[in-house]
């Protein structure tokens, strides 16, 4: 046998030796479970409504920081305010096997096949500031956001108190949130709860603005050209009530006074026109979520048992209250 034929030999072994240990180690990690992210971390797939507003924004910041901090790998989604892009996302974090999805739903409906999609892949679901109307409560491990209804209605409830001396019509106008979604649906419900206890407050108009400025603007603009008389406008959050502002002051109106306004969410710049006195009352909505995000993400990668419903601390302002609380603002 020449020296040739032996290194060859040699030479052929080691290859398949080396073949079939490799094929061994990668039979192996299939098997384990192990997470997506290389280095051990908890990877997180998030995929977030859009950046239609401040709050979002906030939000989106708190859950980027959060998970930085946690030390978990986060693979953000921005859905642009479409259901089928979220949907989208959600698969692409199923194939890429994440250890946890979470996701702030654009609507509450349409979402139970890709739901069960990631339960079928073992991949535990949390809803973040958003519901789902989904019957099976399986398909997901926990709900952390605001109570809408309730912030709708500390709302409607304020008027009441406020406009207790009337004794004629007051004309309400209204700018929803994104139709359909879960904010939207629920603060419309609770503010209307509450200003069933006074007869003469009447909701005369109700559109949605999407919850941007833009759509505030143009929305409020249509409310004021069909309804020469109104005293009160609801707004479902800041940045349409700011949009609205501008239509009413090009209206010769003052805000404030001339309309009384109401918002929802508490960010700086509703908290600004607040203190002006631009805005009357406002209802406050946490965007600050992604500490508490990243807690759950924990928990559910380690198969602890979490509340099916965590709900965020949050309070109301008046004028003085918001020129107290704007030093030192968060968002």
């Amino acid at each position: 046998m020449t020296r040739t034929t032996i290194t060859r030999r040699s030479l052929g072994a080691l290859l398949a030796a080396g073949l079939l240990a490799s094929g061994l180690t990668a039979c192996g990690n299939s098997d384990t479970g192990d997470s997506a992210s290389g280095d051990g971390k908890i990877v997180l797939g998030f995929s977030q409504v859009g950046a239609e507003s401040g709050w979002r924004t906030a939000n989106t910041t708190s859950i980027k920081e959060a998970a930085a901090e946690a030390g978990i790998e986060l693979k953000f989604d921005d859905a642009q305010q479409k259901q089928e892009n979220q949907i989208k996302a959600i698969r692409n974090y199923i194939q890429q096997k994440v250890d946890v999805i979470a996701f702030s739903p654009v609507v509450e409906s349409g979402w139970d096949t890709v739901l069960k999609e990631a339960k079928d892949a073992k991949i535990p679901v949390i809803l973040t500031d958003r519901a789902v109307d989904s019957a099976d409560k399986s398909l997901y491990k926990t709900f952390i956001g605001s109570d809408f209804v309730k912030e709708g209605r500390l709302a409607g409830e304020w008027l009441v108190k406020e406009k207790q001396a009337a004794t004629g019509p007051v004309n309400i106008v209204e700018l929803q949130g994104t139709t359909g979604s879960a904010p939207a649906n629920d603060r419309k419900k609770g503010f209307a709860e509450a200003i069933g206890a006074n007869p003469n407050l009447k909701v005369v108009a109700s559109q949605s603005g999407d919850f941007t400025r833009a759509g505030g603007k143009q929305v409020m603009e249509q409310f004021l050209k069909a309804n020469p008389k109104i005293d009160v406008l609801f707004a479902h959050n800041d940045d349409m009530g700011l949009g609205a502002l501008e239509a009413i002051t090009a209206a010769g109106k003052v805000p404030g006074k001339d309309i009384t306004i109401i918002t929802i969410d508490a960010v700086k710049d509703g908290m600004q026109a607040l203190a002006d006195g631009k805005f009357n009352f406002i209802a406050e909505c946490s965007p600050l979520l992604g500490p508490q995000l990243m807690e759950l993400v924990k928990k559910v990668k380690a198969g602890e048992e979490v509340p099916a419903r965590v709900e965020t601390e949050e309070t109301t302002f008046t004028q003085e209250q918001a020129k107290a609380a704007l030093p030192t603002r968060k968002y």
